[in-house]
């Protein structure tokens, strides 16, 4: 079959989804001056979070299904086309110098793989079975946690990975930026961020792309403060690669402690630089070894860790 009597159909498609629709209001924006093109985009940027809101309780159920896994030690893998790929790309490569995560992890999957984070890989994102092999080479297991990313949710990679994910009794979670979506219905968790139509038409790097990186962040971040990985709204897994890390990590036990300089760094030295090692030396009055097994037996929870030592 040749690809030309799938047009009509996809363009009908499109026509449908809020993401797409055409706003005559803004057809003369090329007219605008510069500033007011600025307000006007501002304005609709202002609308994400509020679109967002509207879903935290399906956020909330998400975060803790794959915090559970997590502990367990399942992965958490992100999988998208285009803008929306990039984005999961980008969420799971600041994992490991924010948080410390293990390599492979946080994986971002996006259509067509590394080459296009920069440049556009024909026909990828229409592709299932791309994803499903991408998945594949995973070795997903039931402790593992997918999520599929696409602003229309009808892209065919996304809802692939999500339905091959789930086949293999993985969590699902559908991302999309319509309201009744084949993705969020595909998904176990679905949430639908209805974002509206842009400030360029069908251009989704614009607000779909803004609530989904702020969705993303939320998944992430909060699955990691329940995985123990802060101590407060401090990154005390932060690993020291580099000289502004190892200064981040002083100011970390000193706001965590509030010990001295000499008393942070002798700490810092007695636990090979481990932020969270160094703050329970200080605060529990342990060695190195005794916080390092006081961590182990609290699977890294700080807080629990320190009630260790009072109890």
């Amino acid at each position: 079959m040749t690809s030309t009597p799938h047009h009509p159909d996809l363009r009908s498609q499109l026509e449908t989804l809020a993401t797409e629709a055409f706003r005559p209001e803004l057809a003369e924006i090329d007219q605008l001056a510069t500033l007011d093109i600025a307000r006007t985009m501002n304005g609709e940027d202002a609308t994400v979070a509020a679109a967002v809101a509207t879903r935290l309780p399906e956020i909330a159920a998400a975060v803790d299904a794959i915090a559970a896994r997590m502990a367990r030690g399942g992965r958490l893998v992100y999988a998208g086309a285009g803008t929306a790929g990039r984005l999961g790309v980008l969420d799971a490569s600041e994992c490991p110098p924010t948080f410390n995560t293990a390599p492979g992890q946080v994986v971002g999957l996006i259509a067509g793989g590394p080459d296009a984070m920069v440049t556009s890989v024909e026909g990828a994102e229409d592709s299932a079975e791309l994803a499903r092999a991408d998945l594949d080479a995973l070795a997903l297991t039931p402790d593992d946690a997918v999520v599929g990313v696409s602003a229309s949710g009808r892209t065919p990679y996304a809802i692939g990975a999500v339905e091959h994910a789930r086949a293999q009794g993985a969590l699902t979670v559908g991302l999309a930026c319509n309201s009744g979506s084949a993705l969020a219905a595909a998904a176990e968790h679905g949430i639908e961020v209805v974002t509206g139509p842009e400030l360029i038409t069908g251009s989704t790097r614009l607000k779909a792309g803004t609530a989904q990186k702020l969705v993303l962040n939320m998944l992430s971040t909060i699955t990691m403060i329940r995985l123990g990985k802060t101590y407060g709204n401090l990154m005390v897994d932060v690993r020291a690669s580099n000289e502004k890390l190892r200064a981040r990590s002083r100011r970390i036990v000193a706001l965590a402690t509030g010990a001295a300089d000499d008393e942070i760094e002798r700490a810092l030295t007695a636990t090979d630089g481990e932020v969270k090692h160094a703050i329970l030396t200080l605060l529990a009055d342990v060695d190195g070894p005794t916080a390092a097994r006081l961590l182990e037996d609290s699977g890294g929870h700080l807080r629990a860790a320190l009630a260790a030592t009072k109890g």
